[in-house]
């Protein structure tokens, strides 16, 4: 795979706010959204090809349990699933991170621990941004129910209305990370999970404690303000307020 960076930092983001962890960040992605903070794996990719051992390899040089697949979209490359396959095998807890619009079917049971799945909000239709030439693709693909029908259900499809087992889920927890750049985008956000809770079995639905807002910015002074306006409104609707605790200690910079 194309791999932009690998790193060991903290989790800034989600559940596991604060957790140290080892990013692998592929470089590649299905989609162009304009707010994007990681261009060089996503607009501009950029990095080496590097073999599944090479990254594990890299990966095992730091003393954590966590790892974060990022990108760029990791779902995109076949090869995650053995490079997932290969973590577990030396212990890892793996965490996804994905836009929710890809599905690996080879994914065996139990390899995804956190999927942090964020879902683009029409705020990251590119219509600007380099003349609009990738804003018609990108509004297409962005949201797709069946795959994020998967996630919610831990990968396999449920049968008769009933829970897939335990020992058969490939997503072993979840989080549900939206960027949001006005209140506005909640109405947005609400409407999706209305129409996707509406495909789920009651007992499936998605909790709002495992709704994540996170705030459109990437410096610490428009994160303050910003997250100032999403406490109230998380207060609100009992949702979870997800910092970007990276940006706070080492602004947006690659590597951290």
């Amino acid at each position: 795979m194309r791999i932009a960076e690998i790193f060991y930092s903290i989790q800034g983001e989600g559940k596991l706010t604060g957790v140290p962890s080892v990013f692998v960040r592929v470089s590649g992605c299905n989609l162009r959204c304009t707010w994007c903070d990681t261009p060089y794996a996503s607009w501009s990719p950029e990095g080496p090809d590097l073999s599944i051992e090479q990254i594990v390899e890299e990966v095992l040089k730091h003393p954590t349990s966590h790892v974060v697949l990022t990108g760029g979209e990791p779902m995109m490359f076949k090869d995650i699933v053995p490079l997932i396959v290969a973590l577990k095998g030396h212990g890892k807890h793996i965490t996804v991170e994905t836009a929710g619009t890809l599905w690996q079917s080879e994914l065996p049971a139990g390899s995804i621990d956190l999927a942090s799945i964020s879902p683009k909000l029409s705020n990251s239709t590119p219509w600007q941004r380099e003349g609009g030439r990738f804003a018609a693709a990108h509004e297409h693909h962005r949201i797709n129910l069946p795959v994020l029908r998967r996630f919610a259900t831990g990968g396999p499809e449920s049968t008769a209305g009933e829970e897939p087992a335990s020992t058969s889920r490939v997503v072993l927890d979840r989080q549900w990370k939206f960027v949001i750049s006005s209140p506005d985008n909640l109405r947005e956000v609400e409407s999706l999970l209305t129409a996707l809770n509406s495909q789920l079995p009651t007992e499936q639905r998605i909790p709002p404690t495992d709704i994540l807002l996170m705030p459109e910015a990437t410096d610490a002074e428009a994160l303050t303000v910003r997250s100032r306006t999403l406490a109230e409104l998380c207060k609100q609707k009992g949702y979870r307020l997800s910092p970007r605790l990276h940006v706070y200690l080492w602004g947006n910079t690659k590597g951290t």
